[in-house]
């Protein structure tokens, strides 16, 4: 740990972790719901749980990417963040709003927007932590003097996530035009300015773990920009088909979404030169399978799987389907879990003072593969369910409930390899646990580590 304000970062990631295995909690419950009987009808109904199961998926994660810019900023402009106990209180208001939103969803508390529940004045409370996190970072990139590519890819995805949830905040009586914006939120979050974060997250890894060029990593960041904006932004119209809008968006949407895949597939094969070259040399062998297996689960789930139903000819008969589930699932684990538990599973030996070595542990490795087969065997499960859904229902007109009962095996498949991957959340945390809280290290004197390029040193405000 260069800087003694990154420790900031493990509490962070303690927090994301623990969210994370409660939205897998909230995963079995919602699965219960669809096996039956479902002991909790009355206490938590279908609609609350997936509320509570999507809104814990959007917190944790993140959390992470809060985590990991106040690991990766200091190194990269070189020097404290401007303020730790700042960093601390954004991260208990963060949280306390968190907390206050599910209870809230157990007692009726929602604004009714799918995946946009959260009540208006918490929803303020959510702007003004984002506002405070900008704020922290911002200070710590202007005092320091040094920006980079990198993080700078980074922050700007994370100011853009945060002026893109502001449509959220706007109630519209008109059904069409509500949709329409909500998707500017959740659309183009995950499949827009959250690829920045990955793609930021991604190089700065990347250069730590290979000792590739930091140059020509940047300017391949470029290119992941370019293509996240041109696909991204117009790819928006795939949610468009079915709400009332004009048919052009048919075109619109099937065309740049065919593109999306694009950025992924192309972080995929770079990243694999990339370690290629390097010979797999690096001594945090678990941060490495985590770097390269978000780049082929993210290509593939969000990509390729994405791809596979998004065509307006297809997506009229899987819209609502467990398509939708099989692609949704893939698509965030592969690409915004794996890349927060990549920065994480790198951070953790400086971060608690352990040499890397220390640190790779068959527990470590144990938890990859079975959250990787679990997600994998739960894809698989969700295709095999979809398929089969979208023709009973769609095309031979078996009612919802006789198809429900006629997929109950797929259900069956999905517990079972449900369970594996919830074995592999369990041992990554513990793992992450059992390392110990961070070190509490003298922070380092200005005139050797925070002298930024132009001669200007100075000294952290925490």
């Amino acid at each position: 740990m260069t800087y003694r304000s990154q420790r900031v970062a493990w509490w962070y990631f303690l927090a994301a972790l623990l969210l994370f295995a409660l939205q897998v909690g909230f995963g079995f419950v919602a699965l219960a719901k669809y096996l039956g009987p479902d002991p909790l009808r009355d206490v938590l109904n279908f609609a609350t749980t997936k509320a509570i199961h999507t809104n814990l998926l959007l917190v944790w994660t993140l959390t992470g990417f809060m985590g990991a810019t106040y690991w990766i900023v200091p190194e990269e402009s070189r020097r404290e963040i401007h303020s730790e106990r700042l960093a601390v209180a954004q991260l208990l208001a963060w949280l306390a709003i968190g907390v206050i939103t599910i209870v809230g969803y157990l007692f009726g508390w929602t604004a009714g927007r799918k995946l946009l529940e959260m009540p208006f004045p918490l929803k303020l409370g959510v702007v003004v932590v984002m506002l405070l996190f900008l704020y922290n970072v911002g200070m710590t990139i202007w005092r320091a003097r040094r920006v980079t590519t990198t993080e700078g890819v980074l922050i700007g995805g994370l100011a853009a996530a945060a002026l893109l949830f502001l449509p959220g905040l706007v109630d519209f009586d008109n059904y069409t035009l509500d949709r329409f914006y909500r998707w500017w939120v959740v659309h183009l979050w995950v499949e827009g300015v959250w690829e920045l974060i990955l793609g930021g997250i991604l190089a700065y890894l990347l250069i730590r773990l290979s000792g590739a060029d930091r140059e020509v990593l940047e300017k391949w960041l470029y290119v992941i920009v370019g293509l996240t904006f041109l696909s991204g932004i117009l790819g928006t119209g795939h949610h468009y088909y079915w709400i009332g809008v004009p048919p052009y968006w048919l075109w619109v949407g099937g065309v740049f979404s065919a593109l999306e895949p694009l950025a992924f597939l192309a972080m995929a094969m770079y990243a694999y030169m990339i370690i290629r070259r390097s010979g797999l040399a690096h001594p945090n062998g678990l941060a490495l399978h985590w770097t390269i297996g978000a780049t082929v689960f993210s290509a593939l789930g969000a990509g390729i799987l994405g791809l596979a139903h998004t065509w307006p000819q297809v997506n009229q008969w899987t819209h609502g389907t467990h398509v939708t589930t099989m692609h949704g699932h893939m698509a965030f684990f592969g690409a915004y879990a794996m890349i927060n538990l990549a920065i994480i599973t790198f951070a953790v030996p400086a971060l608690t003072g352990r040499r890397e070595e220390e640190t790779q542990s068959a527990l470590g490795l144990a938890s990859f593969w079975l959250m990787v087969g679990g997600m994998f065997g739960m894809t698989m499960a969700l295709a095999a369910a979809g398929i089969t859904q979208t023709y009973l229902e769609r095309i031979m007109g078996v009612g919802y409930l006789e198809t429900q009962q006629k997929i109950q095996v797929h259900y069956l498949m999905w517990l079972a390899t449900g369970s594996v991957f919830a074995c592999g959340v369990a041992a990554y945390v513990w793992d992450f646990v059992r390392h110990g809280p961070p070190l509490a290290v003298p922070a380092t004197s200005a005139a050797e580590t925070q002298r930024a390029p132009g001669g200007l040193a100075s000294e952290s405000t925490a």
